[in-house]
């Protein structure tokens, strides 16, 4: 809906879709004169659980605007409302930001979030004259998202079988409560179907596979035990080769 008084136009989006294990857009403004400036798309997710929650927004590639205000609240205080920590695209005085995330993306730290609470973020942008903002709304479990396992190793244990081993995130701060569990997938490295195999929660960092000859490919993905919010990105890749015997 928009309202338009002389020259200055007033524009809300209410969004009312919601995304299983995503944060929900509640509502999306501009005020502008005359000229619609970007609204932050902005998108949560905590690295781990339940101290380090982020929330990210990419850069105007034209016309940024002169400065963010991000505040947040309980959905049931709204009326005692905190200013997040942001963090600049690029900015390498922080340990919170993944190796693998954008350089583009600002950050928004929330630390010491409650558990099992509705939250909103308000992330507004404002230009000379101008501002626009982004409302979401997210509980903690459902945007629970590790960074991927490190240090991925594939060697040959005998002629037939595979040692798969890794290491959790060094983001995910709490192993010893919240422990995480893992996927693997495979495949053959040129026409092969992706296979996976799941860790059950008593296993360690390391598996055994028994595959037949050829070129594979390897990643590990982390997902916390209980299955709160999703499993991390893939792993990097690690290739390795079972010749064939004799």
């Amino acid at each position: 809906m928009a309202a338009i008084a002389g020259r200055v136009c007033v524009t809300v989006v209410l969004l009312v879709c919601v995304l299983g294990g995503q944060a929900l857009d509640l509502l999306r403004g501009t005020t502008t004169s005359p000229n619609s400036p970007s609204t932050p798309t902005v998108r949560c997710r905590c690295a781990s659980y339940p101290n380090v929650t982020l929330c990210s927004w990419p850069e105007p590639p034209h016309h940024p605007p002169t400065h963010y205000v991000a505040t947040y609240s309980e959905r049931h205080r709204q009326s005692v409302t905190k200013h997040c920590h942001l963090i600049q695209p690029g900015s390498s005085s922080s340990d919170l930001i993944s190796a693998s995330s954008s350089d583009q993306l600002w950050h928004c730290h929330m630390p010491s979030l409650k558990l099992l609470t509705d939250y909103i973020i308000n992330v507004t942008a404002v230009y000379s004259g101008r501002s626009s903002f982004h409302l979401s709304s997210f509980m903690l479990e459902d945007i629970v998202k590790p960074d991927p396992p490190v240090d991925i190793t594939v060697s040959p244990r005998d002629s037939k079988h595979l040692l798969v081993q890794w290491s959790p995130p060094p983001t995910w701060a709490h192993l010893d409560i919240f422990p995480l569990k893992y996927q693997i997938k495979y495949q053959r490295e040129s026409r092969g179907i992706p296979q996976s195999y799941n860790l059950g929660p008593i296993e360690s960092n390391m598996v055994v596979l028994k595959l037949k000859p050829g070129a594979y490919l390897f990643q590990v993905c982390a997902k916390e035990l209980l299955n709160l919010g999703e499993c991390s990105d893939w792993s990097s890749p690690v290739k390795i080769t079972i010749p064939r015997t004799r």
